[in-house]
């Protein structure tokens, strides 16, 4: 088997843990997305500031890829993460699912930009932060296109910080906490003799 064979052919366990992950993601996207209308009397005087919370629901775009480390990791995992949080009864229904095709779209360019080959958090930040792009472009055409453009700036300047620290930060902390219990021996990010 060549390297760009092992890189690009997915096997059962990677299907099977990258569907996990984006299952377990979904139930806690709708914990947050109960969380995020529960907080959004508090920021009526001035929307944007909320976009802080966003990162949250981008966690799979890094998680998934860094665990997997296959082309399409990041799409897989966040968009089964959308649907689970649509069925379980997300306030945005089925655009939920858009959503995650085109965060984990976002983040997955980043990734094949290093030809799928580079693990390390920098890598990981930029995925987090494409795909937290990629949410604010659909916010503001889909939901806030009334806004002045000085509140778009604010709620981008809010939304990809937050995405890089809990999504790309804190997705990496999270794989290496997982990888150092010895469960993703089966991975090449459980098998790396360095950390990534």
């Amino acid at each position: 088997m060549t390297a760009s064979t092992s890189i690009s052919s997915w096997r059962t366990v990677d299907v099977v843990t990258c569907a996990v992950i984006g299952v377990a993601f979904g139930v806690v996207f709708w914990a947050w997305n109960l969380l995020w209308a529960a907080a959004g009397p508090a920021f009526v005087g001035f929307p944007p500031l909320q976009a802080f919370m966003y990162g949250t629901w981008l966690l799979p775009v890094v998680v998934a890829p860094l665990i997997i480390r296959k082309p399409g990791a990041a799409v897989f995992a966040e968009t089964v993460a959308a649907t689970v949080s649509a069925l379980l009864g997300a306030q945005w229904g089925l655009l939920t699912v858009i959503y995650g095709l085109m965060q984990g779209g976002a983040a997955e360019l980043v990734f094949a930009f290093t030809l799928y080959r580079v693990w390390r958090l920098p890598v990981a930040l930029l995925a987090a932060a494409a795909a937290g792009a990629a949410a604010w472009l659909l916010d503001v055409a889909i939901f806030y296109a009334e806004w002045a453009v000085e509140w778009t700036l604010v709620y981008a300047g809010l939304l990809i910080p937050s995405s890089v620290v809990i999504a790309g930060v804190g997705g990496w902390l999270l794989v290496r906490a997982i990888a150092e219990t010895g469960v993703l021996s089966t991975f090449p990010s459980g098998r790396s003799q360095r950390p990534i």
